[in-house]
């Protein structure tokens, strides 16, 4: 329901709700004549929020201090998907592989052709492009 193509799915839809569809509208109407009309879409702050739900949450992209890491809720669909990602003067090229179809799983991780021991990357301010590959993996059970 957050998601504002929610509100336009046809061409119907669209003309109805009267408003940009990638943006949330903070208001829609009830009024006679305007039953499903949005309105208020760029005053509400909800397009930082939808920005923030899609980075964080669905691409599962977290950034605590110099150290980014990746717990992915997406479609078991994806077969995979990409980032880029400007940190200082570096800039990090990353690649998210979902080979088994998952929805979320274990993050096995390679920055610049080797293999991290955690999935947790360490950002460098070195000017340069890196290269990060990460392979979702099942979640085992290690009780």
């Amino acid at each position: 329901m957050m998601a504002p193509t929610s509100h336009s799915p046809t061409k119907e839809a669209c003309a109805l709700y009267k408003v940009e569809p990638y943006v949330m509208a903070g208001d829609i109407y009830d009024l006679k004549g305007q039953v499903g009309r949005g309105g208020w879409t760029w005053y509400t702050g909800s397009a930082s929020w939808i920005y923030r739900i899609w980075l964080e949450e669905i691409l599962g992209f977290k950034l605590r201090g110099q150290t980014l890491s990746f717990a992915c809720t997406i479609p078991n669909e994806w077969p995979e998907f990409t980032l880029r990602y400007r940190y200082k003067s570096s800039r990090y090229h990353v690649k998210v592989l979902n080979p088994d179809h998952l929805s979320r799983g274990n993050a096995e991780v390679t920055l610049d052709g080797v293999q991290l021991s955690s999935p947790e990357i360490h950002l460098v301010d070195d000017g340069t492009e890196h290269h990060v590959e990460i392979v979702l993996k099942p979640i085992t059970d290690k009780t």
